[in-house]
């Protein structure tokens, strides 16, 4: 059964391959613009696309940075507790409406009315944490680090991986990076041997960010 599972999910990458078509630069699909950065910016996130054999593949990559700010984020939420909120933002909002066509409209927007002093005192508390948390970091350690995912539209690959990422020539050398690892030519621990990101980098970089 997970052959032929994957053998439907090889023709309808193919299908969708054909039917719809990607605008590539230099051999990649290019989503976002670097117009507006900086050759010493610090990269967080981005996303590529490229075409390997007559398939698609998507890649959706993280610098360890970006991980290691999350986990910042992460314990920031555990130290300052359980939110007042539970999920329930918009219960009490106000729905703000779009026409969409001649008699149907679409929800755009809600106002939300202010909050309790509960909520603004927890919120209060999550920043002043996560403010700590930027300054001193924690103990947490971020290596290089890849997985590949099956899609009925195209193959997926979710990379951590130590790049700066300011321009479309850097963008393509996650993606070759990405191209490598999926034919078995290279692994992380060949490109990156022992690197690990933590406190000790991220501290480094707190002028930069």
């Amino acid at each position: 059964m997970k052959l032929e599972r994957f053998e439907r999910l090889r023709k309808a990458q193919k299908a969708y391959h054909r039917r719809c078509k990607w605008v590539m630069k230099n051999g990649i699909y290019v989503i976002h613009s670097y117009d507006e950065k900086k050759p010493d910016d610090l990269s967080w996130w981005d996303d590529a696309g490229f075409i390997l054999g007559d398939r698609r593949v998507m890649v959706w990559w993280q610098h360890p940075r970006f991980v290691y700010a999350d986990a910042l984020d992460e314990q920031a939420r555990k130290e300052a507790g359980h939110s007042p909120v539970n999920g329930r933002l918009f219960d009490d909002g106000i729905p703000n409406y779009k026409p969409v066509g001649r008699s149907r409209k679409k929800i755009i927007s809600y106002t939300v009315p202010p909050g309790t002093d509960e909520t603004r005192q927890y919120y209060d508390r999550l920043d002043t944490i996560k403010q700590r948390l930027q300054k001193e970091g924690m103990d947490y350690a971020v290596k290089p680090r890849w997985q590949r995912e099956c899609l009925s539209w195209a193959t997926g690959v979710e990379l951590a991986a130590p790049f700066e990422v300011r321009n479309e020539t850097e963008l393509k050398n996650v993606t070759d990076l990405a191209n490598r690892l999926l034919r078995g030519q290279t692994t992380l621990e060949n490109e990156f041997p022992g690197y690990v990101y933590g406190r000790e980098q991220w501290l480094q970089e707190q002028d930069k960010r």
